[in-house]
């Protein structure tokens, strides 16, 4: 069951007694519950039939002796078990999800790992409860996914402008959601986003950014490149070393791949890339040509090395913005 089925049936009043909530992301998570915490019962009924826990404050006889009594004038009662993970004995629910009361709708938040599918909690719950994984995008799924986000909000975005939200916001899906709300607000429906719009609303440089250094190294264009890294070490905060170095390491293992599938198409090569679309491989191919497989050899090993010295191996005195300085140089020479 996807979360859209489990929104639909809540809007359709058609009620389960337990929702089971887990897995490493959270956004999910907190939208399936919000979603009930805001619209299962009026304001009116929330004061007596609505009740939120946290795992650790709480203790399995409690949210038991909660859940088994009735609604007061409402159909149903409410109870969200927030940080579910954090509390202790929680598998003492058990008995409850085998015969849970029919008005009570709890809510069991699992938040930031998945729950051990093997125990016998586990198994109650796949009897007696909606059980919901929640799991994290990779990292060549992020575009597409806020593409498909701001679709929803009526708006649509360029390729390079939701790559470039997903290079530097990752995959935690919460985060980018927030920045994401900013340009909703800010922009008319049906505003076709750019790189401009990111810069203005987010903060995000449509010039100086992670995008951007890739494609400069790529290209072997060495003033854009260090043009980029001045920029980057003006604004450390925005640009730390490590996330910069993880991006590179990402990117020239793909161009490392791309030389073994010389004699491969262009879709095959695109799917072994996790590339969203051929648009992208454009860029690999040039890099490609400028960097044999000898020098990207000699690019991871760099960055395996300066991803040390950013965390103190080997480094007792220089700063992350010197760091990056050598680590470009010796890139591009």
């Amino acid at each position: 069951m996807t979360h859209q089925d489990i929104l639909k049936s809540i809007r359709a009043k058609q009620y389960q007694p337990v929702y089971f909530l887990h897995g490493p992301e959270s956004y999910y998570i907190d939208l399936i519950s919000k979603y009930i915490e805001d619209n299962v019962l009026s304001e009116g009924e929330k004061s007596f039939n609505q009740m939120t826990f946290y795992g650790k404050d709480s203790d399995a006889k409690t949210i038991i002796d909660a859940a088994s009594r009735y609604p007061m004038m409402a159909s149903h009662q409410v109870l969200i078990l927030k940080e579910a993970q954090e509390m202790k004995g929680l598998q003492d629910l058990q008995p409850y999800i085998e015969k849970a009361v029919p008005t009570t709708i709890l809510v069991i938040c699992h938040k930031y790992k998945k729950l051990d599918a093997r125990t016998r909690f586990a198994k109650s719950l796949k009897k007696g409860a909606v059980v919901y994984e929640s799991k994290k995008l990779y990292d060549n799924q992020v575009a597409d996914w806020i593409t498909t986000f701001l679709k929803s909000k009526k708006m649509t975005i360029s390729p390079s402008a939701s790559q470039l939200i997903a290079e530097y916001l990752g995959t935690d899906l919460s985060k980018i959601v927030n920045e994401l709300d900013k340009l909703v607000i800010n922009l008319p429906a049906g505003t076709a986003i750019t790189e401009k719009h990111i810069q203005d609303n987010i903060g995000i440089s449509k010039d100086f950014n992670v995008f951007e250094l890739q494609k400069a190294l790529g290209s072997r264009n060495v003033v854009k490149a260090n043009r980029i890294v001045n920029y980057f070490i003006s604004n450390p905060r925005k640009n730390p070393l490590v996330v910069v170095i993880g991006t590179l390491y990402n990117y020239f293992s793909k161009v490392f791949i791309m030389h073994f599938m010389k004699n491969s198409g262009d879709q095959e090569v695109s799917r072994a890339l996790k590339l969203r679309s051929d648009f992208f491989l454009k860029e690999y191919k040039v890099t490609a040509r400028n960097f044999n497989l000898a020098h990207t050899k000699k690019v991871i090993s760099l960055l395996k090395e300066y991803d040390l010295r950013s965390k103190g191996v080997d480094n007792s005195s220089t700063n992350e913005g010197e760091l990056m300085k050598e680590l470009v140089w010796k890139i591009l020479h």
